[in-house]
């Protein structure tokens, strides 16, 4: 089964060189075609080019006449597997509270890790599938989930079956995170050795057995884990071939960058705490800095340094840290356009770190993430737009009129 797009306004973040992501100054240009087609059979793009060159025929056409079509969005860094939502701790923000004295009250990760643990994999499951649909309906075509939220052996890996079966029965890629070290258990608040041993030895092995994840993580933060406990615990991680994708510089900076990228952690997350320091560790390496500005609009703090990353000529991703204390929304649409109000990103360099650089902060480049012939055929529709930077500047707006997710409509 063919399908033909004809008549493409413009076909946008278009990548015939197999570039695994785009840093510095390429990041400036996005590759498009205007007046484009685009042919895709049963689930991967087969050819594109301009109308003049496009097939006479295909078993299906659609003529999107003054639409544009990319690829969907690759959001890097998800909590979506989570239970019940913390809507009590927003007022308490409004109402002056840190996220810190949350925390210290009970609430924060804490919270969620009770509800977790009360509730059922199959509920647990439910809800999750109910998030993951949303955010295909918003255009993400490939996500990360990490645990985290259990904080129990047992917690930790119903968390990780759900995000298995999420990957079961949904079209999209879908990665999977062994969030190691998130909080402290209320049970182990003065043998934090005692819950790493715990983790290690008793969650780690089940992960291997039953292949319920790729990567590795861990909050490395001023009151939750510190280097030494992040080089443990990816340590522990490489035994079993798990690649890191690490929590770092949220609030303070602790060296955990640095660290990160000694082992060759594929993603550092977060970076609204930043020092030149850490930009040079990141200079000499594979390592993709990622932002997660819904967060600092959420939280009130400040927003990673985009600009100091891109101008020292280091890529950047996009993502959403769809949670439910810090970053209740999956939707990268919001977060394209947070990056370019508020963190000063161009709308080319937006949607370059939404889509190639996010595909590669979860080792999917050669799957999604651009328009290449061989790449899965996970697209987005818009509705007739001006231009592409209707994208993030329409924040209110809803500039999708179809989704696409392995050649399938889903919108």
């Amino acid at each position: 089964m063919t399908t033909l797009f004809k008549n493409i306004k413009e076909l946008l973040q278009v990548q015939t060189k197999g570039k695994p992501f785009v840093a510095g100054v390429e990041m400036k240009t996005l590759p498009t075609i205007k007046d484009a087609y685009l042919l895709i059979r049963e689930d991967k793009i087969m050819d594109f080019g301009v109308m003049k060159d496009c097939p006479k025929t295909a078993d299906r056409v659609v003529d999107v006449t003054g639409k544009m079509i990319l690829p969907t969005w690759c959001d890097s860094h998800t909590h979506l597997v989570y239970a019940g939502n913390r809507e009590g701790e927003f007022v308490d923000r409004i109402q002056g509270m840190s996220y810190a004295e949350i925390a210290a009250k009970g609430g924060g990760i804490l919270n969620s890790a009770q509800k977790l643990q009360e509730t059922s994999e199959e509920a647990l499951y439910e809800q999750s599938r109910v998030r993951l649909e949303e955010i295909m309906q918003l255009g993400t075509g490939a996500v990360e989930i990490k645990s985290g939220y259990g904080l129990t052996p047992a917690a930790e890996i119903k968390m990780l079956r759900v995000i298995k079966r999420l990957q079961e029965n949904y079209p999209l890629p879908i990665k999977a995170t062994f969030l190691a070290a998130h909080a402290l258990p209320t049970d182990y608040k003065t043998n934090k050795a005692g819950f790493l041993d715990q983790m290690i030895q008793e969650v780690l092995p089940v992960i291997t057995e039953e292949k319920l994840a790729t990567y590795i993580d861990v909050f490395c933060e001023e009151g939750y884990f510190s280097v030494a406990d992040l080089e443990r615990l990816l340590e522990a991680g490489k035994k079993y071939k798990l690649v890191p994708k690490v929590h770092v510089n949220q609030f303070t900076i602790l060296g955990g960058v640095k660290a990160s990228v000694a082992h060759q952690a594929l993603s550092v997350d977060h970076l609204e705490m930043l020092n030149a320091g850490d930009i040079t560790a990141l200079q000499d390496s594979q390592t993709m800095p990622t932002a997660l500005p819904a967060c600092s609009f959420f939280l009130g703090i400040p927003y990673t340094p985009a600009r100091s990353l891109i101008d020292a000529g280091l890529p950047l991703a996009l993502a959403s840290d769809y949670n439910p204390g810090s970053a209740p929304s999956g939707n990268m649409n919001f977060v394209l356009s947070t990056a370019c109000i508020k963190m000063k990103m161009t709308p080319e360099e937006a949607i370059h770190a939404a889509t190639l650089n996010g595909a590669y902060a979860m080792g999917l480049e050669t799957e999604v993430g651009s328009i290449s012939i061989g790449k899965q055929a996970n697209l987005i529709v818009t509705k007739p737009l001006h231009s592409y930077g209707v994208l993030p500047y329409a924040f209110g707006s809803d500039t999708i009129e179809h989704v696409y997710i392995a050649g399938k409509k889903q919108r």
